[in-house]
């Protein structure tokens, strides 16, 4: 599944296409898609591992899932995957194995666009506010709730664990105010890290622990498991990284 900074991307590339009208609009979504038609597209706003297309009248929620992706200007993919297709005067936008749907602009205020691990309007202070209310939360299942830390996936949430040196069943009660503030800190670093990495087709190689089978601190054997309420892998060093309980912190 796409994270956070692979949304931005593809908000990047598609930034081309603001200010121009839709002239088609086509694929096996589940709305009505003649309306578009003739609309512009004002902006394009990313929300953790969403992106909204907000036209004049209505905005369109894109979310890639586990598999989907995107192309511009040439559909390159059987029409069968194809969610959406919007043309416009200057190229196209194409949307294969996805979510896509159509949501009022109105709902675009009810987001909580401070819980946007990359966004301006981020606020660490809420996002700990959201840890503190959730003691008993393993800090894995934390990192991946996207109502605290709305873009980060399984990949920023391993490699954060990795370098804050927590062990990823800790549970958040258990960790220390100070441990706290650095995974909050680490979350948005590493994310922007990522992006730069991703920009450069080098993100693999900066992997830590993700996927890998040796801690590069201390040698030895990672452990991947699968954890939390999600059960998503997790790689980790059991040496390198500390497991808190609620009795160990504050």
């Amino acid at each position: 599944m796409p994270e956070g900074p692979s949304i931005l991307l593809m908000k990047e590339n598609l930034q081309p296409f603001v200010g121009q009208k839709v002239t088609e609009a086509s694929g096996n979504a589940k709305f009505d898609k003649e309306p578009l038609i003739g609309q512009t597209l004002l902006e394009i706003r990313t929300y953790g591992k969403q992106t909204y297309l907000v036209f004049e009248k209505a905005a369109v929620r894109i979310h890639l899932l586990m598999f989907g992706s995107y192309s511009i200007d040439e559909q390159t993919k059987p029409d069968k995957s194809l969610r959406l297709a919007l043309l416009f005067s200057k190229g196209g936008m194409y949307f294969y194995t996805c979510s896509v749907k159509s949501v009022e602009l109105e709902f675009l205020a009810s987001i909580d666009w401070e819980a946007d691990i990359m966004s301006d309007a981020w606020s660490p202070e809420n996002a700990l506010k959201k840890l503190k209310a959730n003691p008993k939360m393993m800090v894995c299942d934390a990192l991946m709730d996207q109502n605290i830390f709305s873009g980060v996936g399984n990949i920023i949430k391993n490699e954060v664990l990795f370098r804050i040196k927590v062990q990823p069943e800790s549970l958040v009660g258990g960790l220390p105010l100070k441990k706290k503030k650095e995974l909050i800190a680490e979350a948005r670093n590493y994310s922007f890290d990522f992006l730069e990495w991703k920009r450069e087709f080098v993100l693999k190689k900066h992997w830590l622990v993700h996927t890998r089978s040796v801690c590069p601190i201390c040698g030895q054997k990672l452990v991947k498991k699968q954890t939390g309420v999600g059960k998503r892998r997790s790689f980790y060093c059991e040496k390198d990284q500390k497991r808190y309980s609620i009795k160990e912190g504050s």
